[in-house]
């Protein structure tokens, strides 16, 4: 096995192992893949998860999820990956209707693909 394999292998097994927390409105449990279904209120849920103790909140594809969580102050760190590619339509990335934020920016990253990963963080005021 290759030395790149063995790394992506090593961070599968590590992702897999990770507990996961997954909003659905479509999902019953029982879920795989060290799953559990975040059932009720969201952002009550997602609030009570920040307290305990552990690592990072990670969250992924959900532009829903990411404006309940903006509504109610449960976003600690931005991370935008910013692609070398238009689409020309597609879902905004923050809708309408949500309350201006300021972000300072904690770093960009480019990558030799050309993708940027931008970390922002909500500005103190």
């Amino acid at each position: 096995m290759s030395r790149r394999n063995r790394q992506s292998s090593s961070l599968s097994v590590s992702a897999l192992a990770r507990p996961k927390f997954v909003a659905s409105t479509t999902l019953e449990e029982p879920l795989e893949w060290n799953a559990t279904l975040i059932k009720g209120d969201v952002a009550d849920e997602v609030s009570q998860l920040k307290q305990q103790p552990g690592q990072d909140i990670v969250m992924y594809g959900s532009a829903e999820l990411m404006h309940t969580r903006m509504q109610h102050d449960l976003i600690d760190e931005y991370r935008i990956w910013v692609h070398p590619l238009v689409l020309g339509s597609g879902k905004r990335l923050f809708r309408e209707g949500i309350d201006s934020t300021s972000l300072s920016l904690v770093s960009a990253r480019p990558l030799s693909s050309g993708i940027v990963i931008l970390t922002y963080q909500p500005a103190t005021q």
